[in-house]
């Protein structure tokens, strides 16, 4: 048993929790160790006191308890639960694999510096509902496994309709198939005589509503991302330079972002602190303009159907013609991290953009292991989003890959159509600017795609007679 003691008193007054976890075969002791350590973060972000763990070293989850019967026991002594699943075995009975792997229970130690039992059980696995159930009955608290937990963050930390929609769809996809009786071995029937629901248990009414709840959420979201759709075709429409942050969940995107735009937008020091797309042009500005977007953070086994209901947040990443892959350099598990991200954005087709990677925190690290990644990754952007100096050499490394897909050209802007050389300003580095006989000779360097669209808007051809 290891005890975490409450480190403050507005940290004492939060729910305390404990978390359970089972190190499997082929996974290693310091994989094991960041996933519970991420946990237990996830943990505090939702409002939690971590007061210990429980862990297991076995082949495989156990088909109805997780865990041993030894570990179950330990788990109650943080809860105050039974310690055991009532009408699975009498207490005190175990199994010759419960045996195995249970720990000497003398092995167990008493928390001498916090004796509040925990009220919610964090689990590091994705549970059945046979395993929850039967988890929630031996440590008699609230179970929550890892998709739960990543679900209720969401759900907390969504401000915008669309974002509240879409955690609410993950949401009530994934409780559908865990729905139950709300008494345990109820048969109640509830219908009228003839009415099509006639016959049909509560939990059945209780599913058919989840499903229509489902569908109503669908359409409504349809109905908010045509109008997203709508605002990035109009971004496109305006200017062709567009980067996206993209990264594991804590990375420092939303600093980064911050420090790049000169914006003063919400930062913490928590897991997904924001879910929402955000788009703010480049500081200083540039011509043409440039505009940076951030993306809801990816974290290791993250809801399939939270990746499905966050399209259009993710489609901003898809579409940005340079992404800057953001990972916390300081985190010992930043390879894997760099993984998981690289692997959401294969899903969604975004996979072979440009991409800038940013190694960032490195004011974290010391001078040798900065030296050894600036080897390793060559390409790589060591920096840290605190140091102005960072980030004005960033900025100059965005400028640089928009500046090689750029060309130049002359426009002539005769002088009854001057309003048009404001336009090539707003759109447009304009390299020179001379005024002869014929008008206005204005010289700018830009996109090939924009200069294009600049021609047919600056000299249009002539009406068909």
């Amino acid at each position: 048993m290891s005890s975490v003691p409450p480190r403050d008193t507005a940290e004492a007054e939060r729910p305390p929790a404990v978390v359970l976890g089972v190190q499997l075969q082929g996974v290693s002791d310091e994989a094991f160790d960041s996933s519970l350590k991420e946990l237990e973060r996830l943990g505090e972000t939702l409002g939690l006191r971590l007061i210990g763990r429980v862990t297991q070293k076995r082949a495989g989850l156990g088909a109805s308890n997780v865990v041993g019967a030894g570990k179950l026991k330990e788990l109650a002594s943080y809860t105050g639960g039974p310690g055991f699943v009532p009408g699975y075995a009498p207490p005190g009975a175990r199994t010759a694999r419960d045996e195995a792997d249970r720990e000497d229970d003398s092995a167990l130690e008493e928390d001498a510096t916090d004796t509040t039992e925990a009220v919610t059980v964090l689990v590091d696995q994705d549970l059945s509902p046979t395993q929850m159930r039967n988890l929630e009955k031996a440590s008699g608290v609230e179970v929550l496994d890892r998709s739960m937990v990543i679900l209720s963050i969401f759900q907390r930390h969504a401000r915008t309709r669309e974002a509240k929609i879409q955690v609410e769809i993950a949401r009530l996809l994934y409780m559908a198939p865990r729905l139950r009786e709300a008494n345990a071995g109820s048969e109640r029937q509830r219908g009228g005589v003839g009415g099509k629901g006639a016959g049909e248990s509560a939990l059945e009414l209780g599913r058919r509503a989840t499903r229509d709840r489902i569908a109503e959420l669908k359409r409504a979201l349809v109905v908010v991302q045509r109008e997203a759709d709508v605002q990035r075709s109009r971004r496109s429409s305006n200017t062709t330079q567009s980067v996206t942050l993209v990264g594991y969940t804590n990375a420092g995107k939303s600093r980064l972002m911050r420090a790049l735009t000169d914006d003063a937008m919400y930062v913490a020091d928590q897991l997904f602190a924001t879910l929402d797309t955000t788009v703010r042009a480049l500081v200083p500005e540039t011509r043409p303009r440039i505009l940076i977007s951030d993306t809801v953070g990816f974290i290791k086994d993250l809801p399939h159907d939270l990746v499905a209901s966050f399209r259009s947040t993710l489609e901003e990443a898809r579409d940005a013609n340079l992404h800057l892959h953001v990972v916390d350099a300081s985190d010992p598990a930043f390879r894997d991290q760099h993984d998981v991200t690289r692997g959401v954005l294969a899903d969604i087709g975004a996979n072979d953009h440009p991409r800038l990677l940013i190694l960032n925190k490195s004011d974290l690290l010391s001078a040798e292991q900065r030296e050894a990644l600036a080897i390793e990754f060559s390409e790589a952007v060591l920096m840290s989003a605190r140091s102005a100096k960072d980030v004005s050499e960033l900025h100059e490394h965005i400028r640089g890959f928009f500046e090689r897909s750029m060309e130049e050209e002359e426009f002539v802007i005769p002088y009854d159509q001057q309003a048009k050389v404001g336009l090539l300003h707003a759109r447009c580095r304009v390299l020179e600017e001379r005024y002869e006989q014929d008008g206005a000779h204005i010289r700018v360097r830009a996109p090939a795609s924009m200069l294009g669209g600049l021609r047919r808007e600056l000299d249009p051809p002539d009406p068909v007679v």
